[in-house]
């Protein structure tokens, strides 16, 4: 019933016990509801996280806080991240008139600018400008770990292309080590010749052919809108920098993206990071796992993690207090 609300069915169980019969402790309130102690203390950190259940004078699990307050909460903050995300759409196309007003003030005619309006066009686009480029593929891959089925579909291209000693250099999100598919490809990858690095987050799909031509999406969430091919090298100067610099900074594949356990003012780990800062910049926890290709369970479990090692008790508050610890930039 509270799902749009980002609260699952046992945060909701637990919050209405709690109002009904008050706190209690965490093995009063397993019991109550026929759980084991770990699944009612999950559902309590959640609830926690939402800031539905405030810290107990008495130290015990916490009290519920009134849900006229609490959910009115939940909804404001929902509000404003839907309305920053408009602010963002509104950014975006902004920025996409600037870029194309930039191309045309360089001299480079409308035609170094296509337009690609379906998926066929988009495919057999990629099919040429993999069969005739001589020296290099450079590509963004995001989404996690691929499926089989695009996997196989991509292996004759690739095939091709490595065979004429064309160089691939892929950047995929680290998300992707998780897939058995994916690493499998890859190592084949690796034996004809291919690059493969991760990044915790990618901008966008993105594929560089020969650095002088590049297909980016017209809608980065909605790879089905149509695609935009950039013909010259003044047009992808700035692409070529955002692909060279994210290389930089990508880890090989091979390479464990793991870093030491951080303690409660230690440095954040990749996808920390990468989910702070998709949480500061408005994005729902939807939006956030399909940026970087992992779960809403694994997102919701970062964040409240993160809100715990701030000692925060709202999204909003974890923001301020991450921002004054210098995790985030102002």
């Amino acid at each position: 019933m509270l799902g749009r609300l980002g609260i699952g069915p046992d945060e909701e169980a637990v919050y209405r016990a709690m109002l009904k019969d008050g706190p209690g402790a965490v093995a009063g309130l397993a019991d109550a509801l026929g759980w084991p102690e770990a699944r009612a203390r999950s559902a309590l950190d959640r609830l926690a996280a939402l800031s539905l259940v405030r810290p107990s004078a008495d130290g015990g699990p916490g009290r519920p806080v009134d849900p006229e307050v609490g959910l009115a909460s939940l909804l404001a903050s929902q509000e404003t991240e839907l309305l920053e995300k408009e602010r963002q759409i509104r950014a975006s196309r902004i920025a996409m008139a600037g870029l194309l007003a930039d191309i045309r003030a360089t001299g480079q005619g409308v035609s170094e600018v296509q337009k690609l309006r379906s998926m066929d066009q988009i495919q057999s686009k990629i099919e040429h400008l993999a069969g005739t480029c001589t020296s290099e593929i450079a590509a963004f891959v995001p989404g996690g770990g691929q499926s089989a089925e695009h996997l196989e579909a991509a292996r004759p291209l690739d095939t091709s292309t490595s065979d004429r000693g064309v160089r691939l250099r892929y950047i995929f999100l680290d998300s992707c080590r998780n897939s058995s598919a994916t690493r499998e490809y890859v190592a084949w990858l690796g034996e004809r010749g291919g690059l493969v690095r991760t990044v915790p987050r990618l901008p966008l799909r993105m594929l560089i052919y020969d650095r002088s031509r590049a297909i980016v999406p017209m809608d980065a969430t909605a790879a089905d809108r149509g695609a935009l091919v950039f013909d010259g090298t003044g047009a992808l100067t700035g692409l070529l920098a955002l692909f060279e610099q994210t290389w930089q900074q990508a880890k090989p594949l091979g390479e464990s993206t793991a870093e030491a356990p951080a303690g409660q003012d230690g440095p954040l780990s990749p996808p920390e990071r990468a989910v702070l800062d998709l949480l500061t910049e408005g994005f729902t926890d939807e939006a956030i796992a399909r940026q970087l290709g992992v779960s809403v369970r694994t997102v919701r479990r970062v964040t409240a993690d993160l809100m715990h090692r701030l000692g925060a008790r709202s999204r909003f508050e974890a923001g301020v207090l991450a921002t004054t610890k210098g995790w985030v930039g102002v």
